[in-house]
Parts: C-alpha cells; structure tokens; sequence
C-alpha cells in the first residue's frame, strides 16, 4: 500500500468498521426490514461496478415475464441530468427499458420499499432488486452476488482507498455467488470458498451484435472486419474487461480513452475522443451500448460511431435459475410462517457476521 490508498486507508477502517456495523443492526433484529407482498430477487455486488450487473439484472426479468410471472425492477437509479441538463434518468435504468420494453415495470428512486408497493398496486408480485446487496432495509428472497473474475475484490481494500463496498467475509450473506467474465477460475473460486458455502455459477459477456449509430439512431448490425480500426471509448465500472472482449470478438483496437462510470459525455468530451482517434490512426469509434445513453450532448462525430449490444451468456443457466427459483420458494414460504429470515434456503442476514 502507497501513495494516495496509504493515505485514504485510515478513512477505509472507518468505512468498513460502518459497514460491519450496519450488517449486524439488521443481522441481530435491531432494524427491522421491511418486507414487499411479493418474492425479492436481489442482484449485487461487494465491489463498486463493473461486474455485469445490468445484464444480470435483465436475464433475470427476461426468465421471469417468459414463466408467465408479473416483473418489476426496483432500482436506484443515478443522476440522470447531465451538465447540459439533458436526460432524466440513468444510463442503466434507459438500458433495462429499451431492453425489456412494456413488459416488466420499473420503479426507480432511493426508497426501493415505496417504489415496490407503488409497483405492488399494478399487480406485480416478483420484484428485482438492482444494486440490492447492501440495501438492507429491504427483505429479499434470494441475495445473488455477482464478483467480477478479472478484479473480484477491488484489490481487497474497502472505500475510499479501494473498490470495496463491504469486508470480504460479507459475501456469506449471499444465496448464489455468480463469478462473471470467466467460464472459469479457480483462484477466485477458492477465495471465495473461504468465506462461503453458497453455489458458485459462472457467467461471461455474450456479443449479441455490432451495431452502427448513424446520426444519433441505432443502425444495422456489422460484423467486427467491417468495422475496421477502431478507436474504443467508454464510461463504465470496468473499461479495461471491454477493451479485452472487443479483442476477443475480433475487432480491431487502435486506441481507446476510459472515462469514469455513468460518464456524461460533452462536446468538448467528443472532440478529445475525435483527435485522439485520428491519432491512433482509427476509421471508426467503439462504445457499449451503456454509452450511447449518454451521449446526448454530443451533436455528432465526424467518423462512424458503432456500439457493442451484449448480453450474459451463464453457464448451467437451467440449474442456476433451479436454484434461484428453490430458494425463492423456501425464503418466501419461510416469511409467510413467520420465522427468522435465514431459516430457509441458504443462510441470509441471520448467517454468520
């Protein structure tokens, strides 16, 4: 540990003193959780972004309205207005729409238990709980947690001097751990063996498509050799896991600038990335479809504009959502007698601290 993370570390053991702390209020009955009419499918993480959230988060949607059942997201939601004042919502949350279109609801806001019994009044009964590990002031039937393969735990240290939301030994709250970007690795299996007794799933991107974006709308989809050099930007959790897949899907890399997560692109943003594309010698310029949602401020570029449409191909899908659905059934039936949340399926908050 050096420079700036020796100096940020002090305000780290505060950090995850709290952290600990707040689990164990809950944990003990201290605070109470309050409890949707309806199954809570919770999906998150311990480290901050970059873990293929979103995408878990709309396969899960996607299984669930295909089985017949009434959806609904609850989601935070980050500023959506960018310094143009432009855009209402997140990224993510524009994402999920365009994703799943009418078919599941979306409550976005901070009170996620008000947002639910708003969604509750529409007929909704299965509730996705974005972003949901540490929101504990909301019961869940099932706690999946997502760890990044290529950084699992943020380098270990806790915010600020690191990636951490929580200690490690929090991922004993999860049900189902899915180690994403990797089909597998043994090493971050083992880690987190130490601390859990969970299922392990794994799931790695998937490219749906190349597609164009030609003057601000979606255009036809491109195979990687028609895009030719292609200069990459993107502002997302984990930028360098795009730079690697677009080289696996075989699109040729000329040079790339990372902005930070839920970046608001400016005109001033588009002209760095036109210069530095030219260059680097590029033809053309790369995002994820994240991306494009904020690009509102960019009037336009002067070279082709193409975006990655993916998605989370998961292995053993059919046992993963088996194992989902069991433990929603137990977690709920559990509820609905009355006992201690943890007393069914895999152990939630009333495990070990």
């Amino acid at each position: 540990m050096r420079g700036t993370r020796a100096l940020l570390w002090p305000l780290s053991v505060v950090f995850g003193a709290a952290a600990h702390f707040r689990a164990r209020v809950y944990r003990t009955g201290l605070r109470k959780q309050r409890r949707l009419n309806g199954v809570v499918i919770s999906v998150g993480n311990l480290t901050t972004g970059g873990t293929g959230k979103t995408p878990m988060v709309a396969w899960i949607a996607d299984g669930l309205v295909k089985e017949g059942k009434a959806t609904g997201i609850l989601t935070r939601g980050y500023p959506g207005k960018s310094r143009e004042g432009i855009g209402d919502t997140s990224d993510e949350v524009k994402l999920l729409r365009a994703r799943l279109g009418e078919r599941v609801a979306i409550g976005v806001g901070a009170d996620r238990f008000a947002q639910g019994q708003e969604l509750a009044k529409q007929g909704i009964e299965w509730f996705i709980l974005d972003d949901g590990f540490q929101h504990l002031q909301l019961a869940r039937d099932v706690d999946i947690v997502l760890v990044d393969a290529t950084n699992p735990f943020g380098g270990g240290h806790l915010l600020p001097a690191g990636r951490l939301r929580e200690p490690k030994s929090a991922i004993r709250r999860a049900d189902v751990i899915m180690i994403t970007r990797s089909a597998r690795a043994p090493a971050v299996e083992a880690a987190v063996r130490r601390e859990s007794a969970a299922p392990i799933f794994y799931a790695h991107a998937g490219l749906d498509a190349i597609r164009s974006f030609p003057g601000g709308g979606m255009g036809g989809a491109k195979s990687a050799s028609e895009v030719g050099p292609a200069f990459a930007f993107c502002g997302i959790g984990n930028p360098g896991a795009f730079l690697a897949d677009l080289r696996v899907w075989g699109v040729q890399v000329a040079g790339h600038k990372f902005f930070r997560d839920h970046h608001r692109y400016t005109n001033r943003d588009g002209e760095r990335i036109l210069r530095e594309a030219k260059a680097a010698g590029a033809r053309a310029l790369m995002c994820t479809e994240k991306d494009l949602y904020n690009l509102h401020a960019i009037h336009r570029f002067e070279m082709p504009l193409f975006y990655c449409r993916i998605s989370l191909a998961i292995d053993r899908e059919d046992e993963f959502w088996d194992c989902v659905m069991k433990i929603a059934e137990a977690r709920r039936n559990t509820a609905l007698r009355g006992l201690p949340l943890g007393s069914a399926g895999n152990e939630g908050l009333g495990g070990k601290a």
